[in-house]
């Protein structure tokens, strides 16, 4: 008593058919389909373009962090060289 038996679609698409027409059916199907695609496209060129945008954020973390490790060696190098000279 649920369901939509096999025989209620087959009626449902006869109607649509006969309102729409084929060639019309064709056109949205396209329609839709390319909407879809381009969707899609839109999305993976967001989540790479998120990817990129975190690899460019670790490479210049990475870049702070040897920066900063140069001068705190540097530092220390001249540190030393003045505790020698003293």
């Amino acid at each position: 008593m649920g369901g939509i038996s096999i025989w209620q679609l087959l009626i449902i698409a006869l109607i649509v058919v006969l309102l729409f027409g084929t060639k019309k059916l064709r056109g949205i199907g396209t329609d839709l389909g390319g909407a879809i695609k381009g969707f899609k496209k839109a999305i993976s060129e967001e989540d790479s373009a998120a990817a990129k945008k975190d690899e460019k954020a670790d490479a210049d973390f990475e870049t702070k962090n040897i920066d900063q490790q140069k001068t705190t060696s540097e530092e220390s190098v001249e540190a030393k060289k003045d505790k020698e000279q003293a």
